[in-house]
């Protein structure tokens, strides 16, 4: 889920930067700063959107620097537990599909991606399903929904989100208009 937060924090501004507008500046620092960490409460940091509001610079004893005390606005992402997400297949493996969902990826694990007998075809990388002869592919776009979270640090790589494509509604977009398709004619 995407969200706007306000965020109150102190910016260190180095003296090779004094000679910028303050807000600009501070802008600056928080992207080096914030930019693409993951927070355990708010989730990913996409962007420093806009600084509002920079205080009186202090200058510490022996740091050249000053800090202030700003106000900006920032972007985030956070997976959510029974989410509904829409992503692209990115990479197949021979335990599953993973999707990009947003600035982190997912993985649907086969036993998740259909209900169906599913044969991973490592020659095509691709999956298919034995008696419904669904395929997924890289490239396919499909819908699924968050089933597990795991979050281990602030770097997004090393952060897992499990995912599922089971449930009605859910799947690659092909299959869902084929249900939608079938429940209008009976």
């Amino acid at each position: 889920m995407y969200k706007l937060l306000k965020i109150r924090d102190v910016v260190r501004i180095p003296p090779r930067m004094f000679t910028m507008d303050p807000k600009e500046a501070a802008k600056l620092v928080l992207r080096e700063t914030y930019e693409g960490i993951y927070d355990r409460d708010e989730g990913v940091i996409l962007a420093i959107m806009d600084v509002e509001d920079i205080g009186q610079g202090v200058i510490v004893p022996g740091d050249g620097a000053t800090y202030h005390e700003v106000v900006f606005d920032v972007l985030v992402w956070k997976p959510e537990m029974h989410e509904v997400v829409e992503g692209e297949v990115i990479d197949v493996a021979p335990y599953g599909a993973f999707i990009r969902i947003g600035p982190m990826d997912g993985l649907v694990h086969i036993s998740q991606l259909m209900d169906d007998y599913v044969v991973f075809d490592e020659k095509n990388k691709q999956f298919l399903g034995k008696e419904t002869k669904r395929i997924l592919k890289l490239g396919d776009e499909v819908r699924a929904r968050v089933i597990a979270i795991s979050i281990k640090s602030r770097v997004i790589r090393e952060n897992k989100i499990g995912l599922t494509m089971r449930q009605p509604g859910l799947g690659k977009r092909d299959w869902i208009e084929k249900e939608k398709r079938k429940e209008a004619e009976a």
